[in-house]
Order: structure tokens, then sequence, then C-alpha cells
């Protein structure tokens, strides 16, 4: 029997980048633990797949096309969830892309800009929707974002994926102290290497597999679902008083 501060019956989350990945392991999570979801993506086949399966856990679900980078649109589609669910009783700011450079001599203005744009102005924007309507309505709430190991770890030819990781791992903890006395908390998720389609290319490398695969302890590559006791945990009442925090969540290999 699961503990019933884990029941998150009667509470809405809002997961962006929702539709796959570690976004979906969390969503399918939430909606196992009984709360009802929405999910934002800017891919209309992956939302109605993720949509699909989140509906078999008996709850409500909306899906939602999002582009976390534009400004109006996470500002009309929270106010639309919001009107269909209720209310947000927390926010999973998980919604991210990639891109680099053979070097850092060669990162092109157009890649950088493209990157901070969904990376980090898109976790600005969310939060900011979020907590304008967790201030107003009262009652608190948990902000959580998915940074990831690049923000800690040298990432080299992918620099600004780095430095939109560690941006948002201090705007967060900013949160964390600004908004404490509205009840809301607010933490960071950083993974570690996950199979998604963000790093289908490097997982397809050889010598990658090798190399970076022995330095996991757990001896296996993460997957969504690594995420979803986190994100149920980070949803209840049971961390109520957990704030400020940042969870690295990648099978032991940043101590290995």
């Amino acid at each position: 029997m699961s503990h019933p501060g884990l029941n998150l019956s009667g509470k809405v989350a809002l997961v962006t980048g929702g539709n796959s990945g570690i976004g979906l392991g969390m969503a399918d999570a939430l909606a196992q633990a009984g709360a009802d979801v929405c999910i934002w993506g800017t891919n209309e086949g992956k939302n109605l797949a993720a949509s699909a399966q989140l509906e078999t856990h008996g709850h409500r679900v909306l899906a939602q096309r999002c582009d976390v980078g534009d400004e109006e649109a996470v500002d009309s589609s929270f106010a639309a969830a919001v009107a269909k669910l209720g209310r947000v009783d927390s926010c999973f700011a998980n919604a991210g892309i990639g891109g680099g450079a053979p070097s850092f001599m060669e990162f092109d203005t157009e890649t950088w800009r493209r990157i901070m744009r969904v990376n980090l102005d898109g976790v600005f924007f969310t939060y900011r929707a979020a907590t304008r309507h967790m201030v107003e309505r009262g009652g608190g709430g948990s902000l959580v974002v998915t940074s990831s190991l690049s923000a800690t770890e040298g990432a080299p030819r992918n620099e600004a994926y780095a430095a939109t990781k560690g941006a948002v791992i201090s705007m967060t903890k900013s949160l964390a102290v600004e908004l404490a006395r509205y009840g809301i908390r607010a933490n960071s998720i950083q993974p570690g290497w996950i199979e998604s389609a963000m790093t289908q290319r490097a997982f397809a490398n050889e010598k990658f597999q090798d190399r970076v695969g022995r330095r996991i302890p757990v001896r296996r590559w993460g997957v969504g679902g690594d995420f979803g006791g986190l994100a149920v945990y980070l949803a209840s009442d049971l961390s109520e008083y957990h704030t400020g925090d940042n969870f690295v969540i990648d099978g032991g290999y940043a101590v290995f």
C-alpha cells in the first residue's frame, strides 16, 4: 500500500515537453498517482500518443500545442489549462532542445539564440505564468525544472545548452527564496545520460556507448520512467518543506 501522502487525487500538474522522454515519464507517474495532467508539446502526433497513454490511468488529460519560447503562447496556453482543469498545483518546466557546434569558435549566433529561446526563456515564461497563478489563487504550489549534468560538468561544443541548464538552477534557487512566503516551493533536477530523442545521435556512436557506459555505476542508461517517483514526491504534500534543492538523477555517473 502506498503512502497516502503520495496520492495526488484532486491535484493538477502541468508538464512542458510532456509528450516524450523525461517529461512523459513524469507525466505518466503523476497520472498514475491520481493527478489530472496537462502536457505541452509542439508535435501534435506525439501529443496525441502521449494523451492516449496518460488517459489509461482514468484521470483528466489535456494536451496542448505550445512553443514555450513564445511568450504569448505560454500565457494563453496556461490560461486555457486553468480554464479547463480549474487550477495548476505543480508545474514541471521540462521542455528543452539541444544543439552544438564542431567547436566553440564555430558556434553560430543563430544556434545560440535558438537554444536560449527554448531552454532559458521558455522556463522563465512558464515559471512566470505558473507563479502568477499560484500566488493569485493561494494555497502554494510546486515548481520543478529539468536541468542537466552539463550545468556543472564540462560540456565541450555544447556551451549554449550548458549555459541554459546552469541558469535555470540559479533561477529556481532564487524563486525558492522569494516564493516561500506564498507556500510555493521550487526545485531542480539534473539528469545524467538518458535515452531520448535528444540523445539519439550520441547513443548511436559506439565509442560513446563504450566510454560513457562504463562510467555509470548502475550499468544502464536512464529512461524517462526513472523520473516518475521524484515527480510524484515533488507534486505531493510530502515535499511541502523541501525547496531550493537540486536532485541529481544519473545512476551514479557524477560521483564515479
